[in-house]
């Protein structure tokens, strides 16, 4: 199975950083992040979008008894706040650099515009990556409104599926190179770290998944 669209047709990084056109190389600097800072807070202004040359970002939001919910968690090579280059003003969640080395490229909303009218086929994916997100979105909302910790587990492993493509080995079981630590997958479905850990051993009892620090098995029987 290939990997979905979105990491198959283009890496953001390669293909759209400013760096890569020449008459906006020059005036593009990196940006370096340690763990927890934050790039940007809710209600900034959103007049830049922002590339990952590496590390992690959380982007969320609090709710207002003081509740932080995790909209998602970004890896090397995404895009982020795209709202901004529909004419969003003021940021509605905020973002949080993950790692000690987190490195991102700030693009002006106004150099974003330019690029993107003066290349059709940089345009059309730009759109095509901001449908896949709002799409994406819906269906992480729907999963936290309307199903259960451990169906919200089951169909985000299939979403790791989709998003990061997977291998057979010999036995046909699914193997996942997992992006993700416990603690992200967690935020992302909306329950605690223990909770996980509890559904997770589950699974692996049930043999219907294996796990260590850097791959999910999916065994055959399960998918």
């Amino acid at each position: 199975m290939n990997v979905i669209w979105v990491f198959e047709d283009i890496n953001l990084l390669n293909l759209l950083c400013p760096h890569k056109f020449k008459q906006y190389k020059a005036c593009q600097d990196f940006d370096a992040y340690k763990k927890s800072d934050y790039i940007y807070f809710e209600e900034d202004a959103a007049n830049k979008v922002y590339l990952i040359e590496k590390g992690k970002v959380k982007i969320g939001y609090y709710n207002k008894d003081g509740t932080e919910v995790v909209k998602a968690i970004l890896r090397q090579g995404e895009l982020f706040v795209e709202k901004a280059i529909l004419g969003e003003e003021r940021r509605d969640e905020f973002a949080q650099s993950l790692d000690n080395n987190t490195s991102i490229c700030p693009v002006g909303v106004s150099t974003m515009h330019d690029l993107m009218r003066d290349n059709k086929t940089f345009s059309l994916r730009i759109y095509k990556f901001i449908g896949f997100k709002f799409k994406k979105l819906e269906r992480r909302l729907q999963l936290l409104l309307f199903k259960d910790s451990k169906t919200r587990l089951m169909e985000f492993l299939q979403e790791l599926c989709e998003d990061y493509g997977y291998h057979y080995d010999t036995t046909g079981d699914h193997i996942i190179n997992n992006p993700y630590t416990q603690r992200d997958i967690a935020a992302l479905i909306g329950i605690s770290r223990p909770t996980l850990n509890i559904l997770m051993n589950e699974l692996r009892e049930d043999r219907i998944i294996d796990f260590n620090r850097k791959q999910i098995r999916i065994y055959q029987t399960s998918a």
